[in-house]
């Protein structure tokens, strides 16, 4: 009878065992339903694995910080726009930062300050209430977590049609090298006034790119028409700086952007964009001595030029010798068509007039000469005779 109590007894152990750990397998599978359709979780390894770390101040030898404004609608910067709205190809890159903001899983800094530190976050709620999107709390929320959910209709992700983004060019006295990191970007909407129909462009917050770096290490995007295989990462498309985007400001004591220091100069805004971008793109070449080789091809690209240069110049100086000569042509015969009529009048009286004057000239010596000579040689003559009497 012990025996067999015992082995009741084992038998609905084992069932109890059983049913408990069917129980942990649905609920491990229910939350790992749970986590895919929410997105990837990220853990501590992966955060600081995906994070760039910022060189210090000792390693640095210069520094530039550019704001850039990157258009959504120009070149490759539309892998950022699509898709539109999440399907199977997955999110683009508004949508990764307002879930993760919803989520709690990121922090936001105010657009004003661009300062990023504790004091300077952004209430999530205050933002979907300025932006007018609609959201609910979450499951789990607390006043000290907040949680929220939104619809994909809700965020209109079409209106984000630009991002600024916070540019630092360094050079690094450890691999002697000029780098360019993004530090941080802001998603810009466009909205159109109900009022004036004129589009207005409205920054919405700062998201320091090393937070969400480790999200966007896994969503894949295709930056080529002809090649629609996603072969970059979110992640590699700025760290690669395969964007494109025009220099808006630079920092400065005054921290004024370009448009406010050339408000009504398009010309000088233009110029101030192109100098700054071949400044920073020439800084490292300037750093090193070129070979020889490149030396003797500078020298001899600009004594082509001046020779180019000179040639352009003689030929120019023969063009307006030619063009002078021309106008004077041109006055000598504008006068002798003009005086063609009155030639053509006079010209016979002319000849006329010149005719008489000739054969009075030539009677005249035909008169004189006779005289002349008969009075010498007489006198000659009477002399000679008088002598030798």
């Amino acid at each position: 009878m012990k025996s067999l109590r015992l082995i009741i007894a084992l038998l609905l152990l084992g069932l109890a065992l059983g049913s408990n750990a069917q129980v942990t397998r649905r609920t491990g599978g229910d939350a790992r339903k749970k986590d895919k359709s929410e997105g990837p979780t990220i853990t501590d390894r992966q955060q600081s694995f995906f994070e760039v770390k910022e060189p210090s101040d000792a390693d640095l030898q210069w520094m530039k910080v550019i704001y850039r404004e990157v258009d959504l609608m120009k070149g490759k910067n539309a892998a950022l726009y699509y898709p539109e709205m999440p399907n199977e190809d997955g999110e683009n890159l508004y949508f990764i930062i307002m879930r993760l903001l919803a989520r709690n899983q990121i922090s936001a800094y105010d657009y004003q300050d661009e300062i990023f530190n504790e004091d300077h976050k952004i209430d999530v709620g205050e933002m979907f209430d300025n932006y007018s999107i609609y959201y609910t709390e979450a499951k789990g929320s607390t006043d000290k977590n907040k949680i929220y959910e939104f619809e994909p209709a809700d965020i209109r992700a079409n209106q984000c049609l630009s991002y600024y983004i916070i540019e630092k060019w360094e050079f690094d006295t450890r691999s002697n090298q000029m780098k360019a990191r993004v530090e941080a970007l802001c998603p810009v909407l466009h909205q159109e006034d109900d009022w004036s129909g004129e589009t207005g462009r409205y920054p919405m917050f700062w998201v320091k790119l090393n937070d969400i770096r480790p999200y966007l290490a896994q969503q894949y995007v295709f930056t080529d028409d002809d090649n629609n295989l996603p072969r970059y990462s979110i992640d590699d498309f700025f760290k690669l700086n395969m964007y494109t985007g025009e220099i808006i400001k630079t920092k400065n004591l005054r921290n004024q952007g370009l448009k406010q220091m050339y408000p009504d100069n398009p010309e000088a805004y233009k110029h101030a964009q192109d100098s700054i971008e071949q400044r920073l793109r020439r800084f490292n070449q300037d750093l090193w001595v070129p070979p020889l080789e490149v030396l003797q091809a500078r020298a001899e690209a600009e004594e082509q030029a001046q020779a180019e240069a000179e040639a352009e110049l003689e030929e120019g100086e023969e063009g307006a010798e030619v063009t002078e000569d021309q106008a004077e042509g041109e006055k000598v015969t504008r006068s002798t068509k003009r005086g063609s009529k009155s030639s053509k009048k006079s010209s016979s009286k002319s000849s006329k007039s010149s005719k008489t004057k000739a054969k009075e000239k030539k009677t005249k010596v035909k008169e004189r000469k006779p005289k002349t000579s008969t009075q010498s040689v007489n006198t000659g003559v009477r002399s000679v005779r008088n002598r030798k009497k």
